[in-house]
């Protein structure tokens, strides 16, 4: 092409133009094409430098704008982050005058916005991953700051605290979570909601085989028949937990691949969800944001759960409070902030499925993949972490499966069958809370 003639041919068409008595619109396109620039023949290339100096300007501008975007999207639009600057209280406290029990109570309340706002980030990031892999998302996400909390725990050789928070974790799932969610889902859509019973009853059955596994090594040890004193517990604790790990690889194959029909959400009119796709509600933050977002929660949770683990001890003392219900009931709450808004949230919206996944899902993971991994990681470390978790805890748990197992049996809900979840998780609080730990103390005994 020769460039040359493009301004004598620009030029002609304009001249034409006003021959004819038509009207000359200035516009963008027009004034590229211009006569006065085109004479001066060393303005083309300090227009191409500014241009390029220009767009990287721009592009700075765009990249400041989006993460002022993205901070007051995730940071200043709940008010419950007015919590976030307790996290840093907490570190202050501990630094100046080391009292266990505000630094316990500091740091519990900077981790609730913390775990509210990982939740939302991995919502955001369900938008892009599609619903089925969004479900295993929110429950993994919503339980890094129990796996965390275990590990610091464990690093401290708090192995009881570890069983504790972890069996608190499924039982605020399981009651307190799907209760909720089963009775705000039915107060807002005045109807019986249904959700998919084959894969409530899957889930059940892993409950069911996590309870198995909790329930052998607790009666060996309160029956005295163990081959080797102390040993042959521990032993079976490991060998168990490394096949409750399979059975939840074996699981994640089942609900991703082979099966992962019987995962997919569907719409009103039967056909499923494509993934990206949402309904009418599309993703406020890109998907590398999510990702940021989720380091950053999760970075910072890891620094307060530090502070918190170290303060249970002193806590328990300072306000007379059982290390069980500590445990058992408040960590969890605060743990489990991130599933207990998004259950609520889906069933309000008449999506059950999604807050089964969540609610239950979690509850699964935690019992397959949180407790055995955490015997394996005390394992790694050299601390007697096993699968006795006590007679009274165990009972506990193994009630509770039953439990929610006969409530979703039936594939449908209502706001009753919440609310007695939900009074069940009062009397098991009530419970803990005058229940006093045997084991306090001889965390790191040899078990006889």
């Amino acid at each position: 092409m020769d460039y040359k003639s493009q301004p004598v041919s620009g030029q002609s068409q304009l001249e034409m133009g006003a021959l004819n008595g038509e009207s000359v619109h200035e516009s963008d396109d027009e004034s590229l094409y211009s006569p006065e620039k085109e004479t001066n023949n060393h303005s083309i290339p300090k227009f191409e430098r500014g241009s390029s100096s220009g767009n990287s300007q721009a592009s700075i501008n765009v990249m400041l704008w989006n993460v002022y975007k993205s901070i007051k999207i995730v940071v200043f639009s709940n008010k419950l982050n007015l919590l976030i600057p307790f996290g840093p209280i907490a570190i202050l406290v501990k630094k100046l005058y080391g009292g266990h029990a505000w630094v316990f109570f500091l740091s519990l309340l900077g981790i609730t916005p913390l775990a509210e706002r990982l939740g939302y980030a991995t919502e955001q990031l369900a938008f892009f991953t599609g619903p089925t892999v969004g479900g295993l998302l929110n429950a993994t996400f919503g339980n890094a700051t129990e796996l965390i909390i275990s590990i610091y725990a464990l690093k401290s050789g708090m192995v009881r605290v570890v069983q504790l928070s972890l069996l608190g974790s499924i039982l605020s799932n399981m009651l307190l979570v799907l209760g909720c969610a089963f009775f705000c889902g039915g107060l807002v859509c005045h109807k019986e909601q249904r959700f998919t019973k084959e894969t409530a009853v899957v889930n059940s059955g892993l409950l069911l085989m996590a309870v198995m596994g909790l329930l052998f090594p607790a009666v060996l040890h309160y029956t005295h028949t163990e081959v080797h004193s102390g040993q042959s517990e521990l032993a079976l604790s490991r060998f168990s937990s490394c096949i409750m790990l399979v059975a939840y690889a074996a699981y994640l194959f089942f609900q991703l691949k082979s099966h992962r029909n019987l995962y997919e959400v569907l719409n009103e009119d039967g056909s499923s969800i494509e993934e990206g796709s949402n309904d009418d509600e599309s993703a406020e933050i890109s998907k590398w944001e999510s990702i940021i977002w989720l380091f950053i929660m999760t970075t910072w949770i890891s620094i307060l759960s530090e502070y918190l683990v170290h303060a249970i001890e002193g806590t328990s003392i300072a306000w007379n409070l059982p290390l069980t219900f500590i445990s058992v009931i408040l960590l969890p709450i605060v743990g489990n902030a991130a599933e207990h808004a998004s259950a609520i949230m889906f069933a309000m919206k008449d999506k059950l499925d999604i807050s089964l996944g969540v609610a239950i899902g979690s509850s699964t993971q935690i019992s397959m993949f949180g407790i055995p991994f955490s015997v394996v990681v005390g394992w790694m470390m050299g601390q007697r972490m096993d699968l006795n978790f006590q007679l009274f805890e165990t009972a506990t748990l193994f009630i509770t499966v039953l439990v929610v197992a006969f409530m979703l049996q039936e594939g449908t809900s209502n706001y009753f069958k919440g609310l007695m979840l939900i009074l069940c998780y009062l009397i098991v609080a009530a419970s803990f809370f005058v229940h006093e730990d045997p084991s306090q103390g001889d965390d790191n005994q040899p078990k006889t």
